[in-house]
């Protein structure tokens, strides 16, 4: 595989790279290592596989992958994990992870799984982030956390380490590549800019796009209506997709169409297979498509009504979440201990 098609099986499906000049120059330099954090807090859903799933084009592009379970991370933003539950929920997103890795077509024992806490407590760590808070200010990395630590007029000190942590773990992971959600940028462009002074080699950034919520605008973790969970069944996907905000001919903001194009056209490229909307004679009959493209050229154009493109959606997307649902319901006590006050016993 030459650099162009390493380059171009790494960027594609994300939404910002910094810089791609850079990424091609370390392609043709060597075999870069990448990282992905994930502070483990609420369940997993179709967001975090859309990211996830981008770890497949990296293994087959010859990167060194790291994903990191940022355990002290989900306590530091405004406690969403309370301290005695961090294990549970680290164990629980590393098995999920790993289902998604696999439903994606790449092989999870090719990735490597760190936690934070295996050496954010190191002395060097520790004493290079004192460093770095001393030289940093509170503006800069309230700024820089803005998309991603929960906010509030009064924050917790933890959520202006966060981020300082974060650029920490770029070094100590020895990671060419940080990737993560767009809402990440303001954090990696803190990065690039303080690491050099600690230490440090400034990352190179991919950014994965965040999806729109099926009722929506943006997707929202606390609303199970926005999103469909990993741990849904068919017919839980087929309701949420049937409901889901779809105007006729509209792409912003369409959460049904955002899931085919960075889910699950990617996932059947990988396995060869097509997207088939199945449609009464009368009204044409079925569509067999090959690209998201011609979905979406078919659906602005009034040719795929949101009523014959719901149904097949739903069950294509239902399907490319099954090897993952699988195993989560294999390893049910996972979500018990994870998330007790919702799976825990009566």
């Amino acid at each position: 595989m030459d650099t162009a098609e390493r380059l171009d099986l790494v960027t594609r499906h994300t939404t910002e790279v910094v810089t791609e000049d850079e990424l091609r120059t370390l392609f043709e330099e060597s075999d870069p290592s990448a990282y992905i954090g994930y502070a483990p807090t609420g369940e997993m859903h179709i967001g975090h596989f859309t990211t996830m799933r981008k770890l497949a084009d990296f293994l087959r592009a010859g990167v060194d992958v790291t994903v990191l379970i940022a355990d002290l991370h989900a306590h530091l933003d405004d406690n969403k994990s309370p301290f005695d539950l961090l294990d549970a929920r680290s164990a629980y997103y590393e098995t999920a992870i790993e289902g998604m890795i696999e439903a994606a077509g790449a092989d999870p024992e090719d990735v490597e799984f760190v936690r934070g806490t295996d050496f954010q407590l190191d002395e060097e760590y520790t004493l290079e982030m004192y460093r770095m808070a001393a030289e940093t200010t509170i503006s800069r990395t309230q700024r820089a956390a803005s998309e991603v630590v929960r906010e509030s007029e009064s924050p917790n000190l933890g959520g202006l380490i966060y981020p300082l942590m974060q650029t920490l773990d770029v070094k100590a992971l020895d990671a060419d590549i940080a990737y993560g959600g767009v809402d990440q940028r303001g954090i990696y462009m803190l990065s690039r800019e303080i690491l050099p002074d600690h230490g440090g080699e400034s990352p190179i950034c991919l950014f994965a796009p965040l999806l729109s919520g099926l009722s929506g605008g943006k997707m929202s973790a606390s609303d199970e209506a926005s999103k469909v969970n990993l741990t849904d069944s068919p017919d839980e996907v087929d309701e949420k997709i049937g409901q889901a905000y779809c105007p006729a001919g509209e792409v912003e903001e369409n959460g049904v169409l955002e899931y085919l194009e960075h889910l699950v056209f990617p996932v059947l490229d990988v396995r060869d297979e097509s997207f088939v909307v199945e449609r009464p004679e009368e009204y044409g009959g079925d569509l067999t498509y090959e690209s998201y493209d011609e979905v979406e050229s078919d659906f602005v154009s009034g040719e795929l009504h949101p009523a014959d493109l719901k149904p097949s959606a739903a069950g294509a997307i239902s399907d490319v979440i099954d090897p993952v649902r699988e195993r989560l319901a294999d390893e049910e006590d996972l979500l018990a201990e994870a998330y007790p006050e919702k799976y825990g016993a009566e």
